[in-house]
């Protein structure tokens, strides 16, 4: 037994795994933000991924005829096959990609625990697991949780937060067993060409790689849009689909995602269900069936679409209005958030926005909190009405050209 100083308190010898990893920026942002405003301070929250959008009431209306019905037990592990012929027929309709539901396709809680049951069926300790840099944190936390080896490969904004292929080679180990993407990106909005998904997964495919590729923000897309990772000819074998209906559905509470591979790796990853969650609740199976597979429920998810894009276009016209040399704004091709160059300041992205709180108001994330390559940016969510988009970019303005 190990004894803290000289007191008689004993210290008992925890997992090792946890002294790596960081608690999520964003929701310690979140949790302060809670905290000033239980104290009546006046806050523009920019900080958060949910968006501001209800889930739509006909998809809470079928969850409750389905809890009232007595789907209030445990239902199948993987899934209802209901629910996974929807998520067959999603992918599909969305992604252009096949994947038999009897197999291929297991239903998760939210897109995290797809993520994770993709890692623990993949990896055995020791694994290096190829990351790009800037990420969001919970793609290097999750593999070291499950002890792998993290090498974080640049993606500077200088190439559209997207790698140098040479950076992909130079990342290589002889115990490199996946690459994790998420695109489009968060945080920085961004997606590949399709030309440059086929260049890796021709790397992967040459260097007998898994490719873990999270695409929960796949369907918010402002430019063309963007091509799965399993839409690539011959990239099935290697590729594990990560999806959920929290930012496309506007479901974020409800966590309900799905997992997408080939069967030998659902085999696997069904068993860690099991033994990690059981099963998603059958009723919360129901509405996620209904919002993936009803016509009006898609055209809803447009009109989402097109608010962010409003949004979107909002920040981009008041950068042109205000002509701040300090804060640079890239237009971002997906997602729903602005990764913001404040470079210039020569300050960290943790003091920015530790002052941007303190002194305007406005609750954002440190771009540091995604990697190394995210230093100097800070990260900005249009999750948010027009109004406090537009009220926390002015004040973002104002302080960077105060300093």
């Amino acid at each position: 037994m190990i004894y803290l100083f000289d007191t008689l308190t004993p210290v008992m010898n925890l997992n090792q795994q946890f002294a790596l990893i960081r608690q999520s920026a964003t929701v310690a942002m979140s949790d302060r933000i809670i905290a000033l405003k239980a104290d009546g301070k006046n806050i523009v929250g920019l900080q958060v991924g949910d968006p501001d959008f209800g889930t739509h009431p006909a998809i809470a209306e079928v969850a409750f005829k389905a809890m009232q019905a007595g789907l209030t037990h445990y239902g199948p592990s993987n899934g209802t096959l209901e629910l996974r012929k929807a998520i067959a027929a999603k992918l599909l309709r969305d992604e252009g990609v096949t994947y038999d539901p009897a197999s291929e396709i297991l239903a998760t809680h939210g897109g995290i625990h797809a993520y994770y049951l993709a890692l623990q069926s993949i990896l055995n300790p020791g694994d290096d697991v190829l990351i790009p840099d800037p990420s969001w944190a919970t793609h290097a936390n999750m593999a070291i949780m499950l002890r792998g080896n993290v090498i974080r490969v640049p993606a500077p904004a200088e190439n559209g937060f997207l790698p140098f292929f040479d950076s992909w080679l130079k990342a290589l180990t002889p115990q490199t067993k996946a690459i994790v993407l998420n695109y489009p990106s968060n945080p920085t909005g961004a997606y590949p060409s399709k030309a440059y998904l086929q260049k890796l997964q021709d790397f992967a495919k040459q260097n007998n790689l898994w490719i873990v590729s999270d695409e929960v923000y796949g369907s918010l897309f402002y430019e063309d849009r963007p091509t799965s990772a399993g839409a690539i000819d011959g990239a099935k074998e290697r590729t594990l689909l990560i999806n959920s209906l929290s930012k496309s559905y506007a479901m974020t509470g409800w966590r309900v995602g799905f997992l997408a591979a080939p069967a030998e790796v659902i085999a696997n990853a069904w068993k860690a269900g099991q033994n990690s969650i059981t099963c998603v609740a059958p009723f919360i199976q129901k509405a996620a069936t209904f919002a993936l597979t009803d016509p009006a429920i898609q055209v809803v998810t447009s009109k989402m679409r097109a608010g962010y894009g409003r949004r979107r276009d909002l920040v981009m016209r008041l950068s042109h209005e205000l002509e701040c040399d300090k804060v640079k704004v890239v237009p971002p091709q997906g997602a729903f958030y602005f990764f913001l160059d404040l470079r210039a300041l020569k300050m960290s992205s943790v003091e920015m926005c530790e002052k941007i709180l303190e002194e305007e108001g406005v609750g954002l994330v440190p771009g540091s909190a995604f990697g190394e390559y995210g230093e100097g940016f800070i990260r900005l969510s249009i999750a948010a009405s027009d109004e406090d988009v537009e009220a926390g970019f002015r004040k973002i303005v104002a302080w960077a050209e105060r300093q």
